[in-house]
């Protein structure tokens, strides 16, 4: 089947790499222009233009796929099919139909949960215990086709959306082509797929930077899900509030967990230390803190920290963290 690649983030390589190691004819990789990504790096990362470049495939990067120039571009190639991952604009039924069988794409969530730009963000955030990836049938309707493929995985309890991405990047590699061979089969007119419940369908938006301030009214278990699920961005941060500190210090939260028994003095202690525990505090504030262990109370529960980034450093275990700063009972965290 001539195939041409749409994609741009790193859960689009293991699809391109697979149709570029089987027997299809990729035609060409259609993907983002390279932007300015600040003082930090030259240019922002675009692994699949890397290994298309490595593989000598032709490659476009309109700033709109669907302006009718490059659409008449992909017209001339003739294509049977867009293969579509992690690429960053929604496609025109004008596009769609430069291709002889349209379009499908490889979608991070069991649609229709969680269609948007960031499905696995926020199936973690959420605190799911499944996800998974699905292939559809492209619309222009945001990932609103008819399912061709769909396979389900557990969340680890732990697990970040770090170490989520690329599993579930793998998972969708066979589904893709076994997609493609039901496409392969079809007569292009009859019903294909399951078609989507618009009644189950969540939202999954793009990420602002303002997703990862911490609420603590929040539960303790949902802002250990919020860590889980904004790594590595916009990762999950807070301001700790303190009459010593000129201005409140911003911290990243790396990790951290649920306190089981906040009312014990010897969870997270070390031999010999005890403490009086207040849990009738504020959400945010510090409920206990020694040399070894920062609880903050939340609006259920009390968190643990656990691993923590003062701004300008470094992530650091909790423990070096308090050997320069030492909250004390009551201080905000907000």
């Amino acid at each position: 089947m001539r195939i041409i690649m749409f994609g741009t983030g790193p859960f689009a390589v293991p699809t391109f790499q697979s149709l570029l190691d089987s027997n299809h004819d990729v035609l060409a990789l259609v993907t983002r222009p390279i932007q300015d990504a600040g003082k930090r790096r030259k240019t922002a990362e675009n692994p699949t233009r890397d290994l298309g470049e490595s593989r000598e495939v032709n490659i476009f990067d309109p700033a709109s796929a669907n302006d009718e120039a490059f659409v008449d571009q992909l017209v001339d190639l003739s294509a049977d099919l867009f293969v579509v991952c992690d690429y960053g604009q929604i496609l025109s039924r004008q596009c769609l139909g430069a291709a002889k069988l349209g379009g499908i794409n490889l979608h991070g969530s069991l649609l229709p949960k969680y269609r948007g730009a960031a499905p696995i963000n926020w199936a973690i955030y959420n605190g799911e215990t499944h996800t998974g990836i699905t292939i559809i049938h492209m619309t222009p309707k945001l990932d609103g086709g008819p399912c061709l493929a769909q396979v389900t995985t557990e969340i680890g309890e732990n697990e970040t959306t770090e170490q989520i991405e690329p599993r579930l990047a793998e998972l969708g590699v066979e589904a893709v082509h076994d997609a493609i061979g039901m496409l392969a089969q079809w007569d292009g007119n009859s019903p294909i797929g399951e078609v989507q419940d618009p009644k189950l369908a969540t939202k999954a938006p793009r990420l602002n930077k303002s997703d990862g301030l911490v609420d603590w009214t929040k539960s303790a278990n949902q802002i250990v899900n919020q860590i889980r699920a904004f790594q590595p961005w916009p990762g999950t941060f807070t301001n700790w509030q303190a009459e010593h500190l000129k201005q409140p210090m911003r911290t990243i939260i790396h990790q951290a967990k649920v306190v089981d028994d906040p009312g014990s003095t010897d969870s997270d202690s070390q031999e010999g230390e005890t403490e009086a525990i207040n849990l009738e505090l504020a959400p945010g504030q510090v409920v206990a803190c020694n040399k070894n262990r920062l609880w903050i109370q939340t609006g259920d529960g009390v968190l643990s920290i656990i691993q923590i980034q003062p701004a300008g450093k470094k992530p650091m275990p909790i423990a070096d963290f308090l050997r320069g700063n030492q909250p004390v009972t009551g201080q905000q965290f907000a």
